[in-house]
């Protein structure tokens, strides 16, 4: 799983340097082989590739004719695509990646539980800032245990 907040930069080739604690756990459980995207061209999707190919069968269980699977897969088509972890840890971002998402130098690297969110550090302080969990929302979520 991945988990917390392990901000890093980009360098001038467009590579990101998984953070220690993140490539731990590819180590350890994955093949270093990622599916890179984005749902809403606005925060970009970094899934282990066996991750992605688990939300690929769960989409492709939905009806062919469905307009938002079409879109889904639209979308992260065209966002998409798969990289390879080299031997130093860093998978290197396609320009046109980077140049539509603006990232360079000082990124945040999110860990989702399954997958890793990349954003501009600058922006996502501001989205985390503006965007608290209320408390009807944290109400919804099964947080504690039921005995």
């Amino acid at each position: 799983m991945f988990r917390g907040n392990c901000p890093t930069r980009l360098d001038e080739k467009g590579r990101l340097k998984i953070p220690a604690d993140f490539k731990h756990v590819i180590d350890r459980k994955y093949d270093g082989q990622f599916y890179i995207t984005s749902f809403e061209g606005k925060v970009i999707q970094l899934y282990p590739l066996q991750e992605w190919e688990k939300l690929e069968e769960r989409v492709l269980k939905q009806s062919a004719s469905n307009s938002k699977v079409h879109k889904f897969l639209d979308l992260t088509s065209y966002y998409g695509q798969v990289l390879e972890m080299d031997g130093q840890g860093r998978l290197t971002i396609a320009e046109r990646l980077r140049n539509l998402f603006g990232l360079k130098g000082e990124v945040a690297v999110i860990g989702m539980l399954d997958h890793i969110s990349i954003r501009v550090s600058e922006e996502y302080d501001s989205h985390a800032a503006a965007n608290p969990m209320t408390q009807d929302e944290l109400d919804e979520l099964p947080l504690r245990a039921r005995d």
